[in-house]
């Protein structure tokens, strides 16, 4: 099992940026394509973004799109979620997931085949 430690959560008014950070142990952090989730109070876990796990390819929701970036440091176990131009709608509880993908290493999955969580880090975007 790998384990996942998010940082870099906070405060935020409204068109600024913040870097979330996810720190992997446990297992070789390489063979683990990641994720980030959210979920807002009231609403169900959303998907946000995800990374093959050689940084080749990267899948963004819709709502995203253009605002967030995704990248992975495979040497220091560590990946990314770079959230720019943010809003009121992005405040949530964002996770990092990870799953297993041996057999691919450009791949992604479906958004349902993340196993592994953080324990999350809030995200508030004042109006």
């Amino acid at each position: 099992q790998v384990q996942l430690v998010e940082s870099g959560g906070g405060s935020v008014q409204a068109g600024g940026s913040l870097r979330l950070s996810c720190v992997a142990s446990g297992r070789p952090f390489e063979w683990y394509v990641m994720g980030w989730f959210r979920q807002a109070p009231g609403k169900e876990r959303e998907f946000v973004g995800s990374i093959s796990r050689s940084g080749a390819a990267t899948n963004y929701a819709d709502s995203v799109k253009g605002r967030f970036i995704i990248s992975r440091d495979n040497a220091k176990n560590t990946v990314h979620l770079q959230m720019n131009s943010l809003n009121s709608e992005d405040t949530a509880v964002y996770y990092c997931t990870a799953e297993r993908l041996p057999s691919c290493a450009d791949c992604l999955l479906p958004d349902n085949e993340y196993d592994y969580w953080g324990q999350g880090t809030q995200v508030t975007v004042s109006s």
